[in-house]
């Protein structure tokens, strides 16, 4: 998006605390941000959560970013990482979210099975992460392809193919506990 000479130009100014160039950044990337994480399927709430987390880990990283001139797809890279950790922080319950009726030992090990689950699925490539986690939100099929870029025929046996890669992570891990 733009001469890349000028993103990094943006980028070295904004480094140096140069509010125009941080705001033609903004102006410049922040629509493709938020296209990438409504795509993943997050409200408007989250995906506002999402770009502005995208963003915060810009700050973060400022200094140790090599390669300038690929600024935006740095930055959608990251948006859709952010997505994905909204996503599976809403699914992952949290210990307040345990009943108050509920045998407490099984409900930490209902959280530690969750949580070993999406650090599973966290480490497969995508499309299987993205694929997986819209599954878990019971996103259908149809708006999984568009999400995905995939020919809806394909997304069946992808998602089979994904389930079997996850099922080879997971079972080592049963077979200890």
């Amino acid at each position: 998006m733009g001469d890349p000479r000028a993103v990094a130009e943006l980028l070295a100014a904004a480094t140096d605390d140069d509010r125009m160039a941080w705001d033609e950044l903004v102006a410049r990337f922040t629509p493709r941000m938020w296209s990438v994480v409504r795509a993943c399927g997050l409200n408007d709430a989250d995906a506002a959560d999402a770009v502005q987390g995208a963003w915060l880990r810009l700050v973060e990283n400022l200094h140790t970013i090599r390669n300038p001139a690929g600024l935006g797809a740095w930055l959608t890279t990251t948006a859709r990482r952010e997505a994905l950790r909204v996503l599976r922080r809403e699914l992952v319950p949290l210990p307040h979210d345990i009943a108050e009726d509920s045998d407490p030992a099984a409900a930490i090990l209902e959280a530690d099975a969750h949580r070993l689950l999406w650090q599973a699925i966290s480490s497969l490539n995508e499309p299987c992460r993205t694929l997986l986690t819209l599954m878990a939100h019971r996103v259908g099929n149809q708006q999984s392809a568009v999400r995905l870029g995939l020919p809806l025929g394909s997304i069946g046996p992808s998602r089979e193919r994904c389930l079997k890669k996850l099922r080879t992570l997971i079972s080592p891990e049963e077979t200890v506990q």
